[in-house]
């Protein structure tokens, strides 16, 4: 069956702040938001830096940040939640959920206090995607997405499928992350972070990631559905493809060759040839090793293409927002078609000749874009590829 699924309407949060254009500003000029982490603690980490929203109140929560991109996407959208048919709706968010409840019960026993686990229990992921439909009177499908990385791309290509076989009209998709010590802790102690305080992807220069805060909700809508209100489309979903190569617990397959496949699946699916994609946002973690590999898996998928194709990671500036990651990106990705420019890779030093590709040096560029591929990868072997392109 072929795939038509129309995006009309979007909204993200960032270290940048709530909002897309803040992000749109900062992603586009290369303008990193790395800096020195106040949120907690970090004298125990070798590392100090990510890119965290340091904005004027309270530190955000997960659910609250997560529900104001809803709201803000459907606005876009120009959807009232209340003319929308709850039963044919689906809210599909990648997240780990909220560990606020977590940190809060075992704090609690740790002082002599019983604690309270059911409120530990509705503060983990399922309750989000749950949380959220409720808001908004929904009683279609609803799903928490926890596969790391890909898990709000993976909400994607799961919302395309649902709209694609008619079981839904609409979908509200998207994912959260927002900087947190039990997750800094696992990937300082894993010597993951970069050692400089800047996410160098591709670059020679390159010592690691960092992570970032990161929120985005896309409505996702039937071209019949998206018609018969009279909507606008941003983008159309013309293909995806996910793959998984289990070649190592937290490791690439050096040839990329997970990420190959779910590459030359999107093109599969949407009947293209890799010629006719302009532009790739990377995965682009800044590793040593995920960057050669995913490198491997360009140059495997798209052949002599790759030495003409664009391509760039924008974790340079947001860092790796995680579970959100997936949303965020494929947000940028429907601004670089609507802005005919590719945002840069930043901080990129020298080339590293296991990375020879376009990767846009610190500075966008315009460039007449018809379709742009988003790509993700997780531990475990997860790849995911989805395309978008003009409506």
């Amino acid at each position: 069956m072929p795939l038509d699924v129309r995006v009309t309407g979007y909204e993200t949060f960032s270290a940048f702040g709530a909002g897309a254009d803040v992000l749109r500003e900062r992603v586009f000029a290369g303008r990193p938001a790395f800096a020195p982490i106040t949120r907690f603690d970090t004298a125990p980490f070798r590392n100090t830096y990510g890119a965290t929203y340091g904005g004027p109140g309270e530190a955000p929560r997960q659910l609250e940040t997560v529900q104001d991109c809803v709201r803000g996407a459907l606005a876009a959208a120009k959807l009232d939640p209340a003319d929308l048919d709850p039963a044919r709706t689906a809210v599909l968010i990648g997240t780990q959920g909220d560990f606020t409840g977590l940190h809060s019960f075992w704090a609690d026993r740790a002082a002599g206090r019983p604690g309270d686990p059911a409120e530990a229990h509705r503060s983990f992921a399922g309750s989000i995607p749950e949380a959220v439909a409720a808001g908004l009177g929904l009683t279609g499908p609803r799903a928490a997405f926890i596969n790391a990385c890909v898990a709000s791309a993976s909400a994607v290509i799961h919302a395309c499928r649902m709209i694609t076989a008619g079981q839904v009209d609409v979908a509200v998709v998207g994912g959260v992350y927002l900087v947190d010590e039990e997750q800094f802790a696992k990937f300082d102690s894993g010597r993951t972070f970069a050692r400089d305080g800047r996410l160098r992807a591709f670059a020679a220069g390159r010592s690691g990631m960092l992570l970032g805060d990161g929120a985005a909700a896309l409505v996702l809508e039937s071209p019949e559905h998206a018609l018969r209100r009279g909507a606008r489309s941003l983008a159309r979903v013309p293909g995806f493809g996910a793959a998984a190569d289990a070649h190592h617990v937290v490791q690439p397959h050096p040839q990329g060759a997970g990420m190959g496949r779910a590459i030359t699946r999107a093109l599969a699916s949407a009947g293209l040839a890799g010629e006719e994609i302009g532009y790739v946002n990377a995965h682009g973690t800044g590793t040593r090793l995920n960057d050669p590999a995913e490198t491997a898996a360009l140059r495997g998928a798209f052949g002599t293409h790759a030495d003409r194709l664009p391509v760039s990671s924008t974790k340079s500036t947001t860092g790796h927002m995680l579970e959100a990651t997936g949303a965020v990106e494929l947000v940028i990705c429907l601004m670089a078609l609507e802005e005919q420019a590719v945002p840069p890779t930043s901080g990129y030093d020298e080339s590293d000749p296991e990375c020879d590709l376009d990767c846009v040096p610190n500075e966008a560029r315009t460039a007449r874009l018809e379709r742009v591929l988003s790509l993700n990868a997780g531990f475990g072997g997860l790849n995911t590829a989805i395309i978008l392109e003009q409506p």
